[in-house]
């Protein structure tokens, strides 16, 4: 199954010559089907979402995870899926300068209602130009030129705050959830956060880090994990950690991470999108697996938007769900298998 997104790029694969690298594409099986269609090319990809890199690990693709990956040589080709940030645009290009040349095509594709309808006025921006070739399935494909080298290094935003009668100072990277502040559900989190002493804890799609922090600093003896599907957010929850002289293991990870086995308490405002769809598959998921994976006097913590029906996935899978707090639109809720 193709995204549409991705489906346009096979639609222009005319455009495609030499030493191709597919940039942030989607978790769909794009890298089989040009493998099948258009075996002259050398194929690469860069992403920073561990389910597309997951997506694309095939013995004939180049891939590169990294946040600032090494390239070992430069690109005919850049194929560019639009971000759902704006910020990321600028800060994904700035990563890629070192892969594109004088004579490197550059492709963007993306769907209309994620924003690439705005991508020429962003790039001017940039200081670079944007030209649509191609409109169909509900998506756009531009071919974006100037001068890459030109662009800014983009670095890490650092900010602080004050919560939950703590003063952490936070670092965020562009395509990191709510990039460069806090929001108002994580917010409502910090408030309410499980007394959780000791043991094994999981800050699940942990973002710039915020709720693992602060975790770590009101319960130093915890042995604090944090995880997310982006790159992105491990480098900048890395970067939380060490800016408040905090220590925890950090990983990439699509759904719960391999180890350890089990958690005494996984904590996580969770994702509910794919791409820019709201998509329940993702928190089943995620809830089914926490109530796996905790110690039997376990529990899990959540903090979701009112209006979406997380109440009844946590009763289907823990035996007590209780609702801790309820706030501008949203609730925290506490699950465990305790009667």
């Amino acid at each position: 199954m193709l995204a549409t997104a991705s489906q346009l790029v096979l639609r222009n694969i005319d455009d495609l010559r030499g030493k191709v690298l597919i940039v942030e594409p989607m978790a769909d099986n794009l890298a089989t089907e040009l493998l099948h269609l258009a075996p002259e090319l050398e194929l690469s990809c860069y992403s920073t979402d561990a389910g597309a890199a997951q997506s694309w690990s095939h013995p004939a693709v180049q891939l590169y995870a990294d946040v600032s990956p090494q390239f070992s040589a430069g690109f005919d080709t850049v194929v560019l899926f639009y971000p759902k940030s704006k910020e990321q645009l600028a800060f994904t290009l700035a990563q890629l300068k070192p892969a594109l040349s004088a004579t490197t095509a550059v492709f963007v594709t993306g769907d209309n209602k994620g924003g690439i309808k705005s991508l020429s006025s962003h790039a001017q921006k940039l200081g670079l130009n944007a030209n649509k070739l191609d409109n169909a399935k509900h998506c756009l494909w531009f071919a974006l030129h100037g001068d890459f080298q030109q662009l800014p290094q983009a670095k890490a935003v650092s900010f602080n705050i004050d919560a939950a009668g703590e003063k952490l100072t936070l670092h965020s990277l562009p395509g990191v959830f709510n990039h460069g502040k806090l929001d108002v559900g994580t917010a409502l989190l910090l408030d309410n956060l499980p007394e959780v002493h000791q043991g094994k804890v999981l800050d699940f799609a942990c973002g710039c880090g915020v709720i693992g922090a602060m975790l770590k600093r009101k319960h130093p003896a915890i042995e604090l994990f944090s995880s997310d599907i982006s790159s992105l957010a491990v480098k900048a929850t890395e970067l939380t950690l060490a800016a408040n002289n905090l220590t925890g293991t950090v990983v990439a990870a699509d759904g719960l991470p391999a180890t350890p086995k089990q958690f005494d308490c996984i904590v996580s405002n969770p994702p509910f999108h794919t791409g820019i769809k709201t998509d329940y598959s993702i928190v089943d998921a995620f809830i089914s697996q926490s109530a796996a994976r905790l110690s039997s006097n376990g529990s899990l913590t959540i903090v979701a938007n009112s209006h979406l029906s997380y109440l009844e996935l946590l009763q289907q899978a823990f035996k007590k769900v209780t609702v801790k707090a309820k706030a501008n639109g949203f609730v925290v809720y506490r699950a465990t298998n305790q009667s």
